[in-house]
C-alpha cells in the first residue's frame, strides 16, 4: 500500500484526466506509474550496455547497411 500526498495543482490536473479519459483517478496513476517505471528500467538496461565492454559496437551506417536501410539522401523521388 502506497499513499501519496500530491500537489494540490497536481491533483487537478489528475482529476481532469481522468473525468476526461473516463478512468478512475487510481487507473490513471497506476498507467502512469507503470509506464515510468518501464522507462527507467529501459534507461537502465541501456547504461548497463553501455558500459558493457563485451558487446560488439557497429556504426550507423552498419547498422543501415545490416537493415537494408538506404540514406534519405541516396533515395530517388521519382
Amino acid at each position: 500500500m502506497l499513499n501519496v500526498k500530491l500537489p494540490t495543482a497536481l491533483e487537478k490536473r489528475l482529476e481532469i484526466v481522468a473525468r476526461k479519459t473516463g478512468r478512475t483517478k487510481h487507473d490513471v496513476v497506476v498507467a502512469a506509474i507503470v509506464e515510468q517505471i518501464q522507462d527507467l528500467e529501459d534507461g537502465l538496461i541501456a547504461l548497463e550496455r553501455l558500459n558493457d565492454d563485451k558487446g560488439d559496437w557497429l556504426s550507423l551506417a552498419e547498422v543501415k547497411e545490416r537493415l537494408g536501410l538506404d540514406d534519405a539522401s541516396e533515395r530517388s523521388d521519382g
